[in-house]
C-alpha cells in the first residue's frame, strides 16, 4: 500500500512539472510575439526590395500581415507550437514511464504473487454421507452408487459439444445448456448434467473423448431409504443445502453448494457425525475462468456410519400396526381414528426401541428436491403427515393422568389406602350448580383410589382435586401441578431430535398470564382443578412425555429418552456412544409408588377389556387407558403400560387422535407393540424389516 502512495505521488510530481514547463513555454513565447508587434507598429517606413514593383509616385508597397505582423512571424509561431507539442509528449510519456516503473518496481513482486494465486483454484468434491443402521446393523438409510455426467465451466458455451450431449442422454438441448451454466457449486466446479446414466453412455463418452471435450463422468452416491416409509419422521431427509444453511454453518463443519444436509429427524441431528469430509481438486484455469489442468486431486471420505437404538423388526412392527388400525384398507378412515403415534422406550436406559407417527411420508421425495405439487399435497393435507406426533403432538392426556394426580394426592394425604368415596355418576362437590359427570353416568358406587384408578372413576378425582383447591392457601396453590411436574410434563425429555413441543401443565400463574388481555378469565376456577386432575382443561402432553412419566413411575426415575446409540468412522472403530442419562428422581414416596404401581396392574389383569389383551399375549404388565375430549371431534383414545410387571423393561404410550375408546384402539395397539418388543429381546419376533409405504 505505502509503494503505491510513493508511485502516485512520483507519476502527479512529473505531471506538474511537465505542466508547469508548458505553460512557462508558452508565456515567453506570448511575451515575444507580443514585443515584436508593438515595435513593427511603430515603424513609419518600411524598406523596399530591388525586386519590389515601383507604384506610380515611384514608391515600393509594403506587405503588412494582419495585426501588425510583419512576414517573418509564422516561423516563430510554428517552433512555439512544436516545443508545446513536444512538452505535452514529455509529460504523456514521463507519466508511462513512471507508472510502468510502479508497476513493475514498486509492486512487482506484490502482481506477480497475486498472478500466481489466481491461476490455480481449489475446487471442492461432495462426499458420501455416513450410512444409518438399527441397533442390530440393518441398513435403515444407505448411500447407492450413481452414474454422473459432469461438464467443466468452460463446455457451457460449446454449442457443439451441448448438443452432442443432448443427444446421447435424451435430454433436451435448452436443460443441458441450463445445467451447464448452473454455477451454484463455485465459477469453477463441475456441472451435473445428469445422474444415473446406462452405463453404456459413459462409456461412449469416455471411448469418443475428443467428440465431448471437458466433460467426465463420476461414480458418485445418492441417499436410499431401502425399507421406503419405516421410521421415517425418526430417520428425517435430506436436501440440497439452501442459502440459510449456508449463513448458519454450525462450527467444524464445511459446507459447500450442491451438498446434501439433513433437515429433520437423525439426519438432522447428527449431521455432523454423517455428513463426510468434501475432496479437493487443484486445477490451472486462464484468464477466462476455464480449465486448463488438474494440478491434484484428494478423493472426498465417507462420514460416520450411525447405529440407532431402534430395532428395525419392533419398528416394522409400529409402522404395520398403526397403518392397520388406522387405514386397513389404504385409505384414512377406512379403520379407527384418523391419525396416531406410537413410542417404545427403555426405561433401563432411555433407548428408543420404536416410534412411529401415522400418516407418514416416502423420505426419498425430498433427495433431489421435491416437486411443488407433491410438497403441497403433503402440507395441505388435513392429517398432516409431515408432523412427528410422537415428539410434537400435543394431547389432552385424558385419565393416563390420572398415575400421576393420584400419586399427589398420596403424597399430599388427600388419598390413602384407607380413603373411600362414593360415585353416583354426577359429582356436585363445588356446588350443585356446577355438576361434573363420571364417564360412566350410572356411577361405580363407593370405591377407594386402587379402584377409582382400575375402573377409571372420575368422582374419586374430583375429590382429589377438591381437597388440593380447598386447601391451597396450606399447600399452595400448585401443590398439585408440582408433583405431576416431577415426572418430566411440561418440558422437553431432552431426546436427541429436534422439534420437540413441551406440552402445558395448568397452574394459576399460567392462566394469568395467558390472558393478559381478558383479565375476567384470568382467576383460577374449581373447575379448573376437577379438570385438570383427570388429564382435560388446559392440559397437554407428548406420547413421548407420557413413555417417559410411565417409566418414572416404573422405576422411580426419569431417563433421557435417546435414539443415538453409537458412530463408527470408516474403519469400523466406535468413535461416540450414548450413555445413560438420569433426568429426574421424583420425590415421591416408596409406599405411595407400590400402591400406584398395584392399582395400575390391576387395570391390566382386572379392567375386562384390557385384561383380555394382556392375557392373549401372556404378558404382566402394568398399563392405563385414556379417553381425551376435544373440541369438534371424536374422542381421542390414550394408552400407556409398563411390562413386565415385576421387572419392568419397556414402557410404551400409543395416541390414537378420534379413536374414541383407549381400551378399544390405543390398548390392543399397545398391547401388539409390546409383544413384538418383548419378543424381539428374547429373539422370538418372526416380525422382518420390511417396506413400508406412506
Amino acid at each position: 500500500m505505502l509503494l503505491a502512495i510513493i508511485a502516485g505521488l512520483i507519476t502527479l510530481v512529473v505531471l506538474v512539472a511537465g505542466v508547469i514547463v508548458f505553460f512557462n513555454v508558452r508565456s515567453s513565447r506570448t511575451e515575444q510575439h507580443a514585443k515584436s508587434s508593438l515595435r513593427y507598429a511603430a515603424i513609419k517606413t518600411v524598406g523596399v526590395s530591388a525586386e519590389a514593383p515601383k507604384t506610380a509616385q515611384g514608391a515600393r508597397p509594403t506587405h503588412v500581415q494582419e495585426g501588425g505582423a510583419p512576414g517573418a512571424a509564422p516561423a516563430e509561431s510554428l517552433r512555439s507550437r512544436f516545443m508545446a507539442v513536444f512538452v505535452l509528449f514529455a509529460v504523456v510519456f514521463g507519466s508511462l514511464t513512471a507508472k510502468l516503473w510502479s508497476l513493475q518496481i514498486l509492486q512487482g513482486e506484490q502482481y506477480r504473487r497475486q498472478a500466481d494465486e489466481n491461476q490455480y483454484t481449489i475446487v471442492r468434491t461432495p462426499a458420501p454421507r455416513g450410512i444409518i443402521y438399527d441397533r442390530n446393523g440393518v441398513a435403515l438409510v444407505s448411500n447407492r452408487s450413481s452414474l454422473t455426467v459432469l461438464a467443466d465451466a468452460e463446455v457451457a458455451s460449446d454449442r457443439d459439444v451441448l448438443l452432442r450431449l443432448s443427444a446421447l442422454l435424451g435430454l433436451p438441448y435448452g436443460v443441458v445448456r441450463q445445467r451447464a451454466q448452473d454455477t451454484t457449486g463455485g465459477v469453477q466446479s463441475q456441472r451435473v448434467i445428469a445422474s444415473d446414466v446406462d452405463l453404456r453412455q459413459v462409456a461412449f463418452i469416455s471411448e469418443h473423448q475428443d467428440a465431448f471435450p471437458g466433460v467426465t463422468t463420476e461414480n458418485r452416491t445418492d441417499r436410499v431409504y431401502p425399507y421406503g416409509s419405516l421410521a421415517a419422521h425418526a430417520l428425517g431427509y435430506v436436501q440440497t443445502v439452501s442459502e440459510l444453511d449456508l449463513e448458519n454453518v454450525a462450527e467444524g463443519r464445511d459446507l459447500e453448494m450442491g451438498d446434501m444436509v439433513g433437515k429433520t429427524g437423525v439426519e438432522q441431528a447428527y449431521e455432523n457425525l454423517l455428513a463426510g469430509d468434501h475432496g479437493q481438486r487443484q486445477l490451472v484455469a486462464d484468464a477466462e475462468g476455464n480449465v486448463r489442468q488438474v494440478v491434484s486431486e484428494i478423493a472426498p471420505s465417507k462420514g460416520n456410519d450411525v447405529y440407532l437404538t431402534i430395532d428395525a423388526k419392533v419398528q416394522t412392527a409400529a409402522d404395520q400396526i398403526l397403518k392397520e388400525a388406522i387405514a386397513p384398507n389404504g385409505s384414512i378412515g377406512s379403520g379407527s381414528g384418523t391419525a396416531a403415534a406410537i413410542v417404545c422406550i427403555d426405561v433401563t436406559n432411555g433407548e428408543i426401541i420404536a416410534m412411529s407417527s401415522y400418516p407418514t411420508y416416502d423420505p426419498a421425495d425430498f433427495v433431489h428436491g421435491i416437486s411443488e405439487e407433491r410438497y403441497a399435497a403433503y402440507n395441505d393435507n388435513e392429517y398432516h403427515p409431515l408432523n412427528d406426533r410422537v415428539i410434537a403432538g400435543e394431547y389432552a392426556a385424558g385419565s393416563t393422568y390420572k398415575a400421576f394426580t393420584g400419586l399427589a394426592g398420596l403424597e399430599y394425604g388427600f388419598a390413602t389406602a384407607d380413603s373411600y368415596w362414593t360415585c353416583t355418576g354426577e359429582w356436585t362437590g363445588f356446588g350443585s350448580e356446577y355438576p361434573q359427570h363420571c364417564w360412566d353416568l350410572n356411577g361405580h358406587g363407593t370405591l377407594d383410589l386402587r379402584q377409582g384408578v382400575v375402573v377409571s372413576c372420575d368422582t374419586v378425582f374430583y375429590e382429589i382435586a377438591k381437597s388440593f383447591y380447598e386447601n391451597r392457601n396450606t399447600v399452595g396453590e400448585d401443590a398439585m401441578q408440582n408433583v405431576i411436574k416431577e415426572f418430566g410434563f411440561g418440558k422437553e425429555t431432552g431426546v436427541d431430535l429436534a422439534g420437540e413441543r413441551v406440552g402445558r401443565v395448568p397452574t394459576p400463574q399460567w392462566k394469568r398470564e395467558y390472558y393478559t388481555d381478558a383479565p375476567e378469565e384470568q382467576a383460577w376456577l374449581p373447575g379448573d382443578s376437577s379438570n385438570m386432575v383427570i388429564g382435560q382443561g388446559n392440559v397437554l402432553v407428548t406420547p413421548m412425555q407420557l413413555a417417559v412419566a410411565y417409566g418414572g413411575v416404573a422405576t422411580g426415575k426419569l431417563l433421557k429418552p435417546h435414539i443415538f446409540k453409537e458412530a463408527r468412522n470408516s474403519e469400523g472403530n466406535v468413535v461416540l456412544s450414548a450413555q445413560t442419562e438420569e433426568t429426574g428422581v421424583p420425590n415421591i414416596e416408596e409406599q405411595y409408588y407400590a400402591y400406584m404401581r398395584d392399582a395400575l396392574h390391576g387395570v391390566a389383569t382386572e379392567e375386562e377389556a384390557v385384561s383380555a389383551l394382556w392375557s392373549e399375549v401372556g404378558i404382566s404388565a402394568a398399563a392405563k387407558t385414556g379417553t381425551a375430549e376435544v373440541d369438534g371431534k371424536e374422542d381421542f383414545a390414550l394408552f400407556a403400560c409398563y411390562a413386565p410387571y415385576e421387572e419392568p423393561k419397556y414402557a410404551i404410550a400409543c395416541v390414537i387422535e378420534e379413536g374414541k375408546g383407549g381400551s378399544s384402539t390405543a390398548a390392543p395397539a399397545a398391547v401388539k407393540l409390546m409383544d413384538a418388543a418383548l419378543k424381539a429381546l428374547d429373539g422370538t419376533l418372526d416380525t422382518e424389516p420390511a417396506v413400508i409405504t406412506a
